[in-house]
């Protein structure tokens, strides 16, 4: 029997986060699912005929939202609003199965599947703006406990979110983010022409991939980067690619003197059709971010056959296996020794490729797709 299921896709709006990323994977290969009977898409307020119309932006309540000042009382407050109109658009669907890929269930009698990422609100609150803590606290323990099924993306997640939230284990189900195939090792003469419009060389540059916010800790990257010898760091000039987040104050007064300098350079947001050639150009990768709940650029550097350096916390030695260099992010010492073997440990980088290579293939978003599906139909027999 088909399964008929109702998508949120709120989190798909550029510029794309990791979430966004997986929301966007899992609606598109949900579309040509055999399994599934009818799949609705719903944004917001609003019922899409496809995914990809999220992706085109454009959205006037996203649009004031950027420079409303979101006070917790009005996060609290839209948050309740959303959910209550979203809960009256799938009252009339009850033959479907609601999926929201980002968190937070409205309340629905309808048989449920949440997909959590990770508890860093929980471990850094200081590290998130105070609405969005306000509304995962309020919000977040409500969807666990109705949750007909819950997705962890890792292990990791599942494992914390029983042991500190009390869920049982047969209502949490592992299902881990897969790497799009864009991403994978690519000769020079088809990465040069964007490398040059960058003025970046093939193999020439350290490469760092996130959102500018704390729990990333770029700015410990770029102390340690910043005691690298000279003559390295001109020889391979750290990058930073993603789009501005929060609470960069420190992190700006870290980066100033090495943007001075040209040793460090920051890219911003990059279009996607850019990434997979950024990442393939790259001499090595660095990822020391404080707390992942899974880490998909590390998986979309190890696929794209380039060495790769993340911290030994949280779920990233899960994703990354025996394959990436693994150090202790806090300890600058530590990272120091790292990027300096990372940059220049030929016999290690070789093995490192190939390693990563391997890893990258056990994951996929076809896989993730097919395990989301099974996730469904656990959800609508127990519902």
């Amino acid at each position: 029997m088909a399964i008929n299921v109702i998508l949120s896709v709120d989190i798909i709006r550029p510029p794309l986060t990791g979430i966004g990323h997986y929301a966007l994977q899992l609606a598109r290969g949900l579309r040509a699912h055999p399994a599934l009977g009818n799949l609705r898409y719903f944004s917001i307020y609003r019922w899409l005929e496809d995914p990809e119309q999220a992706l085109a932006g454009g959205d006037a309540l996203h649009a004031a939202r950027r420079w409303l000042p979101f006070k917790p009382q009005v996060a609290l407050l839209y948050g309740a609003l959303q959910a209550r109109g979203f809960a009256r658009q799938v009252e009339r669907f009850p033959d479907h199965l609601l999926h929201v890929p980002n968190f937070i269930l409205p309340p629905c009698a309808n048989p449920t599947v949440a997909t959590l990422h990770d508890l860093s609100h929980l471990h850094y609150p200081h590290f998130h703006p105070r609405e969005r803590r306000v509304y995962l606290d309020r919000y977040l323990p409500r969807t666990l406990q109705h949750a007909t099924r819950l997705i962890a993306v890792s292990e990791f997640v599942r494992q914390e979110v029983m042991a500190l939230f009390g869920v049982a284990a047969e209502r949490m189900v592992t299902v881990p983010n897969g790497v799009d195939p864009v991403f994978h090792p690519r000769s020079q003469a088809e990465i040069l022409p964007m490398l040059n419009r960058h003025g970046l060389q093939p193999g020439g540059y350290l490469l760092a991939v996130a959102t500018l916010e704390p729990r990333k800790n770029l700015g410990r990257l770029a102390e340690a980067y910043g005691r690298l010898p000279a003559a390295l760091r001109q020889r391979y000039p750290l990058i930073l690619v993603g789009a501005r987040g929060w609470l960069t104050e420190t992190l700006e007064r870290q980066l100033t003197p090495l943007e001075r300098s040209g040793q460090v350079r920051r890219l911003g947001y990059v279009p996607q059709e850019e990434l997979p050639r950024l990442y393939a150009g790259a001499h090595a990768f660095a990822y020391p971010s404080l707390y992942e709940g899974f880490g998909l650029p590390v998986l979309e550097a190890l696929a794209s056959g380039v060495p790769v350096l993340t911290a030994n916390r949280a779920s990233l030695p899960e994703v990354a296996g025996d394959a990436a260099l693994l150090v202790e992010p806090e300890d600058i010492d530590a990272l120091t020794a790292g990027l300096e073997r990372l940059l220049l440990d030929q016999n290690w980088r070789t093995d490192a490729v190939e390693q990563g290579l391997r890893q990258a293939g056990r994951f996929s978003w076809t896989r993730c797709v097919e395990e989301t599906v099974m996730v469904y139909r656990e959800a609508r027999a127990a519902g």
